[in-house]
């Protein structure tokens, strides 16, 4: 049985690195000032971020459903079978959108909530691939994928609180406050929701209170359990080199990855966001 591998750009894979996968990849639509774009085709993050500094309406919405059985038609001409793994249902309603569309499908179509999205969405997507290539059925990927969604974390430090007040997230005289104090939330991705995890003041303090809180899980929950650490971060390259090599001199022991933060987590966090993650390895 040909089993084939889907998921959202929200995983951070664009369509020409999921083809180079062997995965195919739903483009993430924007709209911008009014004119509709999507992540990968007609935008790239480097756009996304220069439209965000120079202040424009940037808003992100779920998948057309008429666009998302299209390309599960096309797929399912050369494979017997799918699994989507779109980003986590407790962020978007496109989760649930896929599974209510996949009804029509026979059982051809799998809608795996894995509670993940950025670069921990990007692991499950190649774990999926793996498991496809070891023989695992749609089905059964959809299983191992949900069974292990929890097994993550993911902090993330806003330096600034412009995006999340004008999204409605904190109110703008918590906005003000907060700015005038240096005052910066540490959020935390936490069973698929994003929470306010901690306040501090300062840059330096985001990044010691993340790394102590991603410390603490690889001592407890995941202690020596095999783990991938990342970095994300929204900014410039060398921004995202120095976060890295900040987080790689914490844990040594552990290979640290850094990427782009999801356009999407960017869309309502503003710039200059960094993070920091871990998630438990699948034993495939």
């Amino acid at each position: 049985m040909r089993t084939a591998v889907v998921t959202d750009s929200n995983s951070g894979i664009l369509p020409e690195m999921g083809r180079e996968l062997g995965v195919f990849v739903v483009p993430m639509p924007f709209t911008i000032n009014g004119t509709l774009y999507y992540e990968g085709v007609s935008l790239t993050a480097e756009e996304f971020f220069r439209y965000m500094e120079e202040g424009a309406e940037v808003s992100t919405s779920q998948p057309a459903p008429g666009e998302l059985q299209d390309l599960w038609e096309k797929v399912l001409e050369e494979y017997d079978e799918l699994v989507y793994i779109p980003m986590t249902s407790s962020l978007s309603g496109s989760c649930m959108s896929a599974m209510a569309l996949a009804e029509d499908f026979e059982g051809r179509v799998q809608v795996a909530d894995n509670k993940r999205i950025s670069l921990l969405q990007k692991q499950s997507v190649l774990e999926a691939a793996a498991l496809r290539d070891k023989g695992k059925t749609a089905e059964e990927i959809k299983e191992i994928l949900e069974e292990h969604a929890l097994e993550h974390r993911i902090y993330l430090g806003v330096e600034s609180l412009k995006q999340l007040r004008k999204g409605g997230r904190i109110s703008p005289a918590t906005a003000a406050i907060g700015t005038a104090l240096q005052i910066k939330p540490v959020l935390r991705l936490w069973e698929g929701g994003i929470d306010l995890f901690a306040k501090v003041r300062g840059r330096k303090q985001m990044e010691q209170k993340m790394i102590e809180a991603l410390r603490r899980d690889l001592e407890t929950d995941f202690a020596g359990k095999p783990v991938s650490l990342y970095v994300a971060y929204v900014g410039t390259p060398e921004q995202g080199e120095a976060w890295r090599q900040t987080v790689q001199e914490a844990f040594p022991g552990h290979p640290v990855t850094k990427d782009v933060l999801s356009l999407v987590i960017a869309c309502h966090t503003g710039l200059n966001v960094f993070g920091i993650g871990l998630a438990q390895n699948l034993e495939i």
